[in-house]
């Protein structure tokens, strides 16, 4: 390798060193961070889920205050989107045997007329079972319970009904864990990329004027267009020729 482009490798090698730097002073890094209380959290995208399990081998029948108080400090599962139902259908064999009807925290609103859940949040994404028949329940006494096996939404009485599933809900608390770069040493990381490439350029540019050079000099050099015999090799030659005369 000529010494050109040994420096040429030792220049980009130190450039990418100095980006990793870079990049490694402005990365930020958030992690997401369940409850910490000695129960089992599940996470799944931005919140943490946890299915109450019971006892082995025993049924298990909640009623929708029991549930609640079961999830006390959080929620009763709240359904936003098709992904979470979906990954509520798929991790629950992981905790129980056959279909489990889960609550959901959902209840009837009187002040908006309709079903929002106890975050105040209106109900978006709804999985209702499909049935014609309309629900005989009260407003003020309509509940929701999830079927495990299908995903599809049932209205219950919150009061009368029991069901054998409970999931809490919480939220994910983002937490950095790496701290804010220094802005000085960031400058001056910045400063030192871009002097690198400027010298980089400069030296690319020499090198490219000399290789032209080169070609240019090698183009017009010098060729005789027949050689030109020694003095001792003529005299040869025409003695030759004179021997040769009849």
């Amino acid at each position: 390798m000529e010494p050109q482009e040994k420096n040429h490798h030792h220049l980009g090698s130190l450039l990418l060193s100095v980006l990793f730097v870079l990049c490694s002073q402005l990365k930020f890094a958030v992690a997401g961070d369940c409850p910490a209380d000695g129960r089992t959290w599940v996470p799944f995208q931005d919140r943490c889920y946890h299915f109450v399990h019971g006892e082995e081998d025993k049924i298990k029948s909640y009623t929708f205050e029991r549930a609640r108080s079961l999830c006390q400090g959080y929620e009763l599962l709240t359904i936003q989107s098709a992904e979470e139902n979906d990954f509520v259908i798929k991790y629950s064999p992981e905790v129980w045997k056959g279909n489990v009807n889960v609550w959901l925290g959902m209840s009837y609103d009187t002040n908006s007329d309709d079903m929002r859940w106890f975050g105040e949040d209106s109900v978006g994404f709804t999985n209702w079972e499909d049935s014609s028949s309309p629900s005989d329940l009260a407003p003020l006494d309509m509940c929701v319970a999830l079927h495990s096996n299908t995903g599809k939404w049932e209205n219950v009485s919150c009061l009368d009904d029991v069901e054998n599933g409970v999931i809490c809900e919480a939220v994910q608390k983002a937490e950095k864990v790496k701290q804010k770069p220094n802005v000085l040493l960031s400058t001056l990381v910045i400063l030192s990329v871009v002097g690198i490439m400027g010298v980089s350029a400069v030296i690319w540019f020499l090198h490219q004027k000399h290789n032209i050079g080169s070609t240019i000099l090698t183009a017009f050099e010098y060729h005789p267009p027949f050689r030109v015999l020694d003095t001792d090799q003529s005299c040869l030659v025409e003695a030759e020729e004179t021997d040769s005369v009849p």
